[in-house]
Parts: structure tokens; sequence; C-alpha cells
């Protein structure tokens, strides 16, 4: 009788330690796992992905999906326009990658973008068309085309310039990511990178990828995108009058502390009327305009 019950007991002492040594196992690659950086996570959301239209976007708000993961980061708050802007973060370390943030709506009106704003990689309007204006050039490039609601702003400014005998062309309006990469890389070529960033704006960076900016010169192209255009008649009447047409001076004299840019009177942002008559009654820039964004105090290369 004793001799079965030791058996039992030794039986059951083995079953005992068996499983103890499993869990041990299990519990030791799990933190294996943990510290060696494999075990499974939840995935980021895509940073560079979008495909709302831009006229979906003003029925439907809350159909356009965040450009860039936040991982954490809480969005900024929303500033006049609706706009609202995503901190970017370095997915290996969990930090902020510099200054530079992801724009949440890059479809709204009133999107700022700039050195420390930038567009997501794979962003492109939606309602590219071609205005009925005249341009410095005949061939049908892409640098014609503007966002439908800009592209009609544009005509009636042009008509209204057209009827002071001051009659105007475009110079270059719309640049996909990468037009503009390659146009900003010619720059840095040609002047060196920080003589470029004064002046171009680095791929992701530029408001001409916006669909909602435009450069324009007088009808005979003279001076067209050169310093000498600020002392022509038609920059004076821009000056004065693109406000009432829904388009700012996006690069003013005296600014550029907080632009990033130099003086530019020739490049027009649309950004409706009732902004762009506001920032211009104020004589502020979008980055003053738009409360929550942040100034780009030191241009950085």
């Amino acid at each position: 009788m004793n001799s079965r019950r030791t058996t039992a007991a030794a039986l059951l002492l083995a079953a005992i330690m068996l499983v103890s040594t499993a869990c041990g196992d299990s519990g030791g690659k799990k933190q294996a796992d943990t510290a060696a950086g494999t075990s499974a996570s939840p995935a980021s959301s895509n940073t560079g992905s979008t495909g709302t239209s831009a006229d979906a976007s003003k029925s439907k708000p809350s159909e356009i999906p965040a450009a860039a993961s936040t991982n954490g980061q809480d969005q900024a708050a929303g500033a006049p326009g609706g706009v609202k802007q995503t901190a970017q973060t370095d997915t290996k370390s969990g930090k902020k990658t510099g200054d530079v943030q992801v724009v949440a709506s890059p479809a709204d009106i009133a999107v700022l973008v700039n050195k420390t704003f930038k567009l997501p990689d794979n962003y492109k309007p939606q309602d590219l068309v071609d205005p009925n204006v005249s341009f410095t050039f005949k061939e049908k490039l892409e640098k014609r085309k503007m966002r439908k609601e800009a592209a009609a702003a544009l005509e009636k400014l042009f008509e209204a310039a057209k009827k002071d005998n001051l009659p105007l062309a475009g110079v270059s309006a719309y640049r996909s990511h990468e037009t503009q990469k390659t146009v900003y890389n010619r720059y840095v070529q040609k002047d060196g990178e920080a003589a470029a960033n004064k002046y171009s704006a680095k791929p992701g960076h530029s408001e001409h990828e916006t669909g909602l900016a435009i450069d324009v010169a007088g009808s005979s192209g003279k001076c067209a995108a050169q310093d000498c255009f600020g002392a022509t008649k038609e920059a004076k009447w821009l000056a004065e009058h693109a406000a009432d047409y829904g388009f700012i001076i996006r690069y003013p004299e005296g600014k550029e502390n907080i632009t990033g840019y130099q003086y530019e009177p020739w490049h027009l942002r649309y950004v409706g009327v009732d902004t762009a008559k506001t920032i211009a009654k104020q004589g502020v820039t979008l980055e003053e305009y738009v409360k929550n964004a942040v100034p780009v105090t030191k241009p950085k290369s």
C-alpha cells in the first residue's frame, strides 16, 4: 500500500515538474522576443497615401484619412479653414523627425504648406483643370493646371486685370511631386543647397503641388519669376486686387523670416475670398493667419 502511494506521488511530482518547465520556456521565449524587438505590435497608418478627391473633402470631411501616423502624438488644434496638422514620427525611435510635420488635410483650400509642414508623398489633387487664361508658353503641360475652384477664380482675376489694361499670363501653376523634385535638384546643382532653399521648396513642401498656387507675369512675359517683376504695374495691381478674387501674395516683402522664402510678388496662392481679404487687411502671412502653425523663424537647409 505504501509502495503504491509512493509511486503515485512520484508520478505526480514528475508531471508538475514537466508543466513548470514548459511554462518557464514559454515565458523565457516571450521575454527574449520582446528584448529583440520581434514581438508582434499594431501596424501604424500609411503616412503617404490618400485617394480622397478634393470635392469629396468638402462634403465628407470625416472620410479624409489622416495623412500621417500620429504614433501616439496628438493632432494640433483645428485652425482657420479647418486645417489640421499631424506630427510626423520616426517609426524606429518613436521621436519626431526634426521640425517637419505632414498635413492631415492636404485637400483643404487653406492648407498650410511650407518648410515646416509638408504634403503626403503620394498626394495629388483630384480636381485639376486647365484654367481658360493665357500662359507664357503654348504647350499643353501640367503646369497649366490648377484645382477647379482656384482655376475659376484665376479666370476672374485675369479678366479684371485685362479690363484695367494690365493683361496677365500664367508662368507655372501645378507641379507633381516628381516635377518639384527635378526643379529643386536643378536649382541645388546650379546655386548650391543653401541658396536654393531661399527660393525653391523641397519636394513635398511646395505650394505648387497643392494645385492652388501659380506664378504670373505680364502678358509679355517680361520679368517672369524675376525680382524686377515687383516694380511692374502688374505686380502693384496684383498686390492691390488679388484678395478680391481669393488670392494672396504668398511670400510678401519683409516676411522672409516667417515664410522662409524670399519676396516673390509673382507667386499667387488661392485661399478663398474671405480668408484672402482677412490676410490682406491684417497684413499677415498664411503662417500668421493659421494660428496653430509653427512659423519658420530660421530657414533650414
